[in-house]
Formats: C-alpha cells, sequence, structure tokens
C-alpha cells in the first residue's frame, strides 16, 4: 500500500472536523429524505413521491460534493510546501507519480468515506421505490464519484501552484464555480442554434456534473424552453470529466520537481517596449499604480486598513481594476441581452441574472477576503505584533473590516451599470432597483461579517475559508432546496417561511424573478439580516476585545 496513503487518510480522518463533516452530510441527507417521506399511508403506486425524495437526495449530495470535497485536496500540497515537508517527499525513493497517487488516493478516501456515511439514506430512497429516470441511485453514486475525482484533481493542480492555503482555497472554489455553473451559461445562450459555436458550448457545458445528475434525476428539460433534448448528456459527462481529470493528474505530476521551490519571477516588460495599444491598454489597467502608495500615510487614514491592502494581493489597485471592468463588461452584456430582446429573455429573467451574478461574487470573496482577517494574522504570529501596538480593539477591527469593504462596494458597483440600463429602457424598475441594492448591500454586510466572525473561532485561515464557505452557502443555497419542494409536499407558507431568511431569494423577489413573486419576503429579510448583522458586529467587538487582552 502506498504509504501516504495511508498518513493522509489517517491525519484527516483523527481531525475533529472530518468527524463534524461526516456526522453533519449524513444528518443533512436524512433530513432530506424525511422532509420529502409520505406522511399519508395511501402507497403511491405511480413513483411521483419516491422520485421527488430522490431528487431532493440527489441534489442535495452533489451540493455536498461540490462544497466539501475541493477543500481537503486545495490545501493538502500546499500546507506541505509551507512546512517544508514536501521537499522531503522529494527526497524520498518515491516518484512524483507515487506521491501524486497517495495523495489523491488519501482525499478519495475520505470522499469514500463521505458517500459511505450517506448510503442509509440512500437505501431509503430504493426501499421507497425510488429507481430513478434513468439508472437510479447506482448511477447517480457513479456520477458522483466521477465528479469527486473531477474537483479533487482540480484542487491538486491549484494546491501545487498556490503560495498560500488561503489563496488555493479562493481559486479552487471559484474554478469549482466556474466549472460547475458558468460552463452552462454559453449553452443557455446559444440554445437552438445549430452553428459550430452552439455545437461547442453544447459540449462545453458537459463538463459539468450538474446537467449529467438532472438528467437522472429526470430533470433533462428544465430550462429547454419547450425544446426537445435528443442527445443524453451523461455518457459525455463522464468522457469530458475524465479527459479533464487525466489533464489535471498529468499537469500536477510534471510539476512534482525541485524547480517548485525554485520558480522566478517573471522579469515583466517595460511600458515603452509595448507597442501604441499595449501601451494604452497597461495604462488603463494601472490608472492608480499600486507603488505610489508607499508615501508616508495620513493621521486620518486607519493604519491597520493600509497594512492589509499593502500585503493582500486583491487590495492592490490594478488587480481590482481588472476585476471591476470583467464584471462592469458582464453587466452591459447582460443589459444588452435584454435590451435587444434577440434572445426572447423578459427583463425580470435578466435582472434576476444580475442578481445571480453579484451574489456569486459575494459568496466567492467575501469568505476569501474577511475570513483570514483574524486567522492569518494568529497562524503567522503577527498577531502578537498586532496588539503590542498602542491601537485599540476597535480601531484595528475597523480597520480590517473597512478593508475587505472597499473591494466589495468596487465589485457592487461594478455590476450598477446594467440596472442603469434596464431603467432606460423600462424606467418604472426604479423602485425595484433600490429594493434590490438594498438586500445586496445587506448581503454583502452580513458575508463579511460573519466570515470575520469565523476567521476569530480559528487559528488557521485554511479553517477560517472553509467554514465561511459552508456557512454562507448552507445558508444562500441550501435553504433553496425546500424551494424546489414547494407545493409537494411543502406548503406555501412553510417554503417563505425558510426563505425568508435568505437573503439570495429575498433579492430575487425584489427583482422579481419568476418563481419567487408569489412570496412576500420583504421587508422581513431585511429585519432578520439587520439584526444578524448586529449580534455579529457586537460578537466581533466582543472576540477582538478578547484576543488583544494580555495571556
Amino acid at each position: 500500500m502506498n504509504p501516504i496513503i495511508r498518513r493522509e487518510l489517517l491525519e484527516v480522518l483523527r481531525t475533529r472536523k472530518a468527524l463534524l463533516l461526516q456526522v453533519g452530510l449524513a444528518v443533512g441527507c436524512m433530513l432530506l429524505v424525511l422532509v420529502r417521506w409520505p406522511t399519508s399511508a395511501v402507497s403511491d403506486l405511480t413513483g411521483a413521491r419516491s422520485l421527488e425524495v430522490l431528487r431532493v437526495f440527489g441534489y442535495g449530495l452533489l451540493a455536498g460534493i461540490l462544497l466539501l470535497v475541493p477543500a481537503f485536496p486545495a490545501t493538502t500540497i500546499v500546507r506541505e510546501k509551507i512546512k517544508g515537508t514536501l521537499a522531503l517527499l522529494f527526497n524520498s525513493p518515491l516518484t512524483p507519480a507515487s506521491i501524486y497517487l497517495g495523495k489523491l488516493g488519501g482525499v478519495l478516501g475520505f470522499t469514500a468515506v463521505l458517500l459511505v456515511m450517506t448510503l442509509p439514506a440512500a437505501a431509503a430512497c430504493y426501499v421507497l421505490g425510488g429507481a430513478g429516470v434513468r439508472g437510479g441511485i447506482t448511477l447517480l453514486y457513479a456520477v458522483l464519484g466521477v465528479a469527486a475525482l473531477q474537483m479533487c484533481t482540480l484542487g491538486l493542480l491549484v494546491s501545487c501552484r498556490s503560495q498560500s492555503t488561503d489563496s488555493a482555497l479562493r481559486f479552487t472554489y471559484a474554478l469549482v464555480l466556474g466549472i460547475a455553473v458558468l460552463t452552462l451559461v454559453p449553452h443557455a445562450l446559444l440554445r437552438g442554434s445549430s452553428d459550430l459555436w452552439a455545437q461547442l458550448a453544447d459540449w462545453l457545458r458537459c463538463l459539468s456534473p450538474v446537467p449529467a445528475v438532472m438528467e437522472i434525476l429526470g430533470h433533462a428539460d428544465v430550462g429547454a424552453h419547450g425544446m426537445i433534448v435528443a442527445e443524453s448528456v451523461l455518457p459525455r459527462y463522464l468522457i469530458m470529466a475524465l479527459l479533464f481529470s487525466l489533464v489535471c493528474a498529468l499537469s500536477t505530476i510534471a510539476l512534482f520537481n525541485h524547480q517548485l521551490f525554485d520558480r522566478s519571477r517573471p522579469a515583466g516588460v517595460m511600458t515603452e517596449d509595448l507597442s501604441t495599444l499595449g501601451q494604452a491598454f497597461r495604462r488603463l489597467l494601472f490608472l492608480v499604480d499600486p507603488q505610489r502608495r508607499s508615501g508616508s500615510m495620513s493621521l486620518w487614514i486607519n493604519p491597520v486598513m493600509v497594512k492589509e491592502f499593502r500585503t493582500r494581493r486583491f487590495g492592490r489597485s490594478h488587480w481590482m481594476l481588472r476585476l471591476v471592468a470583467v464584471c462592469a463588461i458582464l453587466s452591459l452584456g447582460l443589459s444588452y441581452v435584454a435590451a435587444s430582446g434577440a434572445l426572447g429573455w423578459t427583463i425580470e429573467v435578466i435582472g434576476g441574472g444580475l442578481v445571480l451574478l453579484q451574489i456569486a461574487l459575494l459568496i466567492l470573496f467575501a469568505p476569501s477576503l474577511a475570513a483570514g482577517l483574524v486567522s492569518s494574522e494568529r497562524e503567522s504570529g503577527s498577531w502578537q505584533l498586532l496588539r503590542m501596538t498602542p491601537l485599540s480593539p476597535g480601531k484595528i477591527l475597523f480597520g480590517k473590516l473597512c478593508s475587505v469593504a472597499w473591494p466589495l462596494v468596487l465589485l457592487l458597483c461594478a455590476t450598477l451599470p446594467g440596472y442603469i440600463v434596464m431603467m432606460t429602457v423600462k424606467p418604472e424598475l426604479g423602485y425595484q432597483v433600490q429594493r434590490v441594492v438594498v438586500c445586496l448591500a445587506l448581503t454583502a454586510v452580513f458575508a463579511v461579517l460573519l466570515s470575520a466572525a469565523a476567521s476569530t473561532f480559528f487559528r488557521v485561515t485554511a479553517l477560517a475559508t472553509t467554514a465561511s464557505y459552508l456557512a454562507l452557502l448552507t445558508l444562500c443555497v441550501g435553504t433553496l432546496l425546500i424551494w424546489l419542494g414547494r407545493g409537494a409536499p411543502f406548503g406555501h407558507a412553510t417554503v417563505a417561511a425558510v426563505l425568508t431568511i435568505n437573503p439570495v431569494a429575498a433579492a430575487l423577489q425584489a427583482a422579481e424573478m419568476p418563481g419567487f413573486t408569489q412570496y412576500e419576503l420583504l421587508p422581513a429579510n431585511w429585519w432578520i439580516i439587520g439584526a444578524a448583522c448586529l449580534v455579529l458586529l457586537v460578537f466581533l467587538r466582543f472576540r477582538t476585545w478578547q484576543l488583544c487582552r494580555p495571556e
């Protein structure tokens, strides 16, 4: 047996977080099955109720795979690199392929343990008669196993090329979001066409496990707008996912050598040596040169905020300008689709798409920026130096929160041009846009405070970031599983009560997204999220004061 597999698997299984993940996933799947379990004594011979149970269980298990699995491979190699033990592995008799297979086997072994914990819930679906539409539970687990392999190889590749655990987690979850969700967008835009671009988009969406799981659960025609879905997605997904995993594995093995520690920084190119167009483009990206901020600080500026901006990569202006430019282009592109009517989408649907884009950006960047505010200082030992300064705990907390607030404000403002275009097309949308902006602002504040609160609990940034992602995604995405079961067995009152605590559902209801207009979530959601933000702020103030006390 590969010794690395044994070491990796035992190291993970002996931690408390592994035990919590196993119990939490098993209990979550059990609750998903129980809430859809038949309550009457009448047998359902049509199999409709059993299919409902299987669908909720399948989507919940897919969400668990996409949320829980990438965290472990994304940190395993970069953690070895930081500790200095990766060089010892390279000096051992093990080949790079053996080291990689050991790392991959350890992560897949833990993933297999997680899937085994869900077997009781799967057995309940089978006993109820939930054979599914195509292949049933056996095929569902096969697809989820391939999806786990796909995410593990992706996480190992990112971990090999990263220099810190928080950046590895950030890029891994960003790529998981892109593979699982963003690959579906070109096919949705080009659906109905028969040219080369439409065929490429059709193959690109097969890289995501979502269409394959939907086909197994009988939802292959959802979103088809009445068009017939002739070709199966499942075989193409298996081919694409396995090829993707093979490419990621070979790329990671190729990087497994001593040159991994001697990576030189690119020399760069002087601006005067570029072409006229290149010089103009570079000056556009460097409108605010980060090197110009190296002067003395004003007495009116919080020094902790400046320290965070100067030491964090995304605090540098040229990175933020690039991100803002991409978000603005996406926002204007969606608005152009709504104004031109090229795809027959209504303004409400485009508005919902803008809301989902902003929420995805908040969920992606808020934990990665705020989850390391305190944990990274404690992990590196610099919290002791910060505590010895004459700064008060309130000033330290204020500076750190402001350093996260400014980038998120820029991200939200980058998508506002899309709303301006929509209000120009339809002026009566002004009140609706105001409600959406309030929902997004409260969501941003809540995401920052929740991630910062998680940062005070953990000494390791990777754990704090993972906990923040899980908490936000459980609240914003997990509660939408109840919305999927609206009408049977959940009534209107039950769905409305659950969605009231979900800021994403409130923003979609404010945008009048189809499927959410029948629920009155505002202003109750504003009061709930606002109260939660106030509680988190008080808790953060107390924890910062507690951590700043002499030991």
